[in-house]
């Protein structure tokens, strides 16, 4: 017998936070007219995804281009989980950001597990929506209990 489940979709602010919970997500861009899904170690600089990234095929399909970035959830044995997916632009950090934006994209402190040894270049992906889901496991309403007690 499987446990009964339901989908909901989460606000804007619950996706914010759960994007804010995490630290490992997927980006999905296009190389040489293909979709690819590659994990990132990143951060939020409030309801911008941050990452950092090495030269090569990622970085130059996300530079000014649109982008999604994915984070979830699953517990497989629940049989529950939820997904946040964030469609956006990206975008290298450089000369053409004013220092503000650059200062608070370092500050974030994003830590690849991938050595980077020139420091890798910053990457920001700007929203321009957000979407969430949320599947959870739910008890029936009523809880029967039958014992011979039941039918004295």
């Amino acid at each position: 017998m499987t446990t009964p489940t339901s989908l909901e979709t989460l606000t804007s602010a619950e996706c914010y936070a759960l994007l804010r919970s995490r630290h490992v997500g997927r980006l999905g861009v296009v190389v040489d007219r293909y979709p690819e899904i590659l994990p990132v170690n990143f951060a939020m600089d409030g309801y911008t995804v941050v990452f950092r990234s090495r030269p090569g095929s990622k970085l130059v399909a996300a530079d000014h281009a649109n982008v999604t970035f994915q984070v979830d959830e699953i517990d497989p044995e629940s049989r529950s989980g939820w997904s946040v997916l964030v469609r956006g632009q990206a975008e290298r950090v450089g000369p053409r950001h004013n220092g503000s934006v650059a200062a608070r994209t370092e500050g974030t402190d994003v830590r690849p597990w991938v050595p980077l040894d020139d420091g890798g270049h910053w990457v920001r992906i700007v929203a321009h929506g957000i979407s969430g889901r949320r599947i959870t496991a739910t008890q029936p309403a009523t809880n029967w209990e039958f014992d011979t007690a039941t039918y004295r």
